[in-house]
């Protein structure tokens, strides 16, 4: 197999934008990396004339198959618009490809003949390994991994003030619905649930976190683990869901058993999806600026003199009914 600039960045122990810089004799760079890099480029029978030259001007925007659905979870549509508005300030053709783990994903992306590749949400690290050894530049969008330019929210500091919220507010069984952990985001909302009971000095209970498989019509996982939740011994007083479309399924449970929000029980969202500011009662979420990601992704990917590969965006705890009353 042909060397990669990602072989190079290994070798050298370097960054991936720093092999770039070096081959591309930029800015930026101390002459003993950029002799360093080139030479292991040489040693390793790098091509140079695989490096990317002139401006991008097709990107393709990968989205696994799970997340495709724009209705029942908006998100991703916001991120979408984000990076369409960011490639059209800048004359970029976006396409977006959906893929999942059946599909030879190197061949569709050859069809798509992108000069680079956005790729947001969860993504197998096989099709990443893959998607790095291209050559092609590449950002991941709501997603980490080492060697990859990433954009994320702050899904750890955003899941601390949840559950530091509903500490505050006095409940006493905090239960979380999560998705899949294999999702780094969620994972990110997870250890943030987790580290605000250690950090109140609440034993965790794990009765009072259920964890969603990826799948169709996740809002019917979402109302039957909450249905399990309510059936048990301890019942929760409060509900924090890794995201709204969870929340708000839960929130229908609960009205369904005659329960009164946030009275008997409070429950916290996260994304602030336009349905959470129109619920009855509205939904306590995070907002996360889901088309600054993609725009930002799209600023991230074209930095050529790269200074932070890795990128947070803040989010902001939104207090509403369902946590407060009104």
């Amino acid at each position: 197999m042909r060397p990669t600039i990602r072989d190079i960045a290994s070798a050298a122990n370097v960054s991936i934008g720093t092999v770039s810089r070096a081959l591309k004799k930029q800015p930026g760079l101390t002459e003993q990396t950029r002799i360093h890099v080139q030479k292991i480029a040489t040693q390793l029978g790098y091509n140079e004339s695989n490096l990317r030259q002139g401006r991008i001007r097709r990107l393709t925007f990968l989205l696994h198959r799970q997340h495709n659905n724009f209705v029942a979870s908006p998100f991703f549509s916001h991120v979408l618009h984000g990076v369409e508005t960011a490639c059209r300030e800048r004359s970029i053709v976006p396409t977006v490809l959906s893929v999942g783990p059946a599909d030879n994903v190197m061949e569709q992306i050859r069809l798509h003949e992108p000069d680079a590749l956005a790729v947001a949400g969860f993504m197998e690290p096989e099709v990443l390994e893959l998607l790095g050894r291209t050559g092609k530049p590449v950002v991941l969008i709501d997603l980490w991994a080492p060697g990859f330019r990433s954009i994320n929210s702050d899904n750890l500091g955003g899941a601390l003030a949840a559950t530091r919220h509903l500490i505050e507010l006095g409940r006493q069984r905090l239960a979380f619905i999560s998705g899949p952990l294999s999702h780094y985001s969620i994972a990110q909302r997870a250890l943030g649930y987790r580290q605000a009971l250690f950090e109140a000095g609440r034993l965790f209970d794990p009765r009072l976190e259920i964890t969603l498989q990826s799948g169709p019509e996740l809002h019917l996982h979402a109302a039957a683990a909450m249905q399990n939740l309510l059936q048990s011994d301890s019942p929760p007083d409060a509900v924090f869901c890794y995201n709204d479309a969870t929340a708000l399924a839960v929130m229908s449970v609960c009205q369904a058993r005659g329960l009164r929000i946030p009275e008997d029980i409070a429950i916290v969202g996260f994304d602030n999806i336009d349905a959470a500011s129109n619920s009855t009662p509205p939904l306590t979420t995070l907002a996360v600026d889901k088309e600054a990601l993609g725009q930002m992704g799209i600023k991230l990917l074209l930095d050529d003199a790269l200074a932070q590969p890795e990128v947070m965006l803040p989010v902001e705890l939104i207090q509403r009914a369902s946590t407060l009353g009104n």
